[in-house]
């Protein structure tokens, strides 16, 4: 197995992680300010490891990451000019894209659950969706 490959391998079980998390904390019962934080925190390390999953596939295809500001937008969108993702799927990733940017600069008391919910309930099929467009990026090299 390639050094990519291990990379991205280990980027995936984080995400796997994460997501077990999340529907871990999305099956308790109440939700105070702190599983509110928690799953905001797990949706967040979701999103996170698919940008450093898209982050390795274009540093191997010699495609340096963008300096901006908007790097991470940059990001979602060279993935769409290179054929890593479609334009749908980085659509429903922008919306994960801009809950970050508010997760990192807020205070915790301040998220939504009824938009933690919905990025929730959506987050899976999101996984699944990346998985599958990106799966010649991810299956091991010999």
């Amino acid at each position: 197995m390639d050094n990519l490959s291990r990379q991205l391998l280990a980027e995936k079980e984080n995400v796997e992680t994460a997501m077990s998390n999340l529907k871990a904390a999305l099956s308790r019962d109440e939700k105070t300010v702190i599983e509110l934080a928690a799953i905001g925190t797990f949706l967040h390390n979701i999103y996170s490891g698919i940008e450093n999953i898209l982050k390795q596939i274009l540093k191997s295809k010699g495609i340096g990451i963008p300096k901006s500001d908007m790097w991470h937008k940059e990001l979602l969108n060279f993935s769409v000019s290179q054929e890593i993702l479609s334009e749908r799927l980085a659509d429903s990733l922008y919306e994960y894209l801009t809950f970050r940017h508010f997760f990192v600069h807020a205070y915790g008391f301040m998220l939504d659950e009824d938009q933690l919910k919905d990025l929730a309930n959506n987050i899976a099929d999101i996984w699944s969706r990346f998985l599958t467009e990106t799966r010649r990026f991810l299956q091991p090299q010999q």
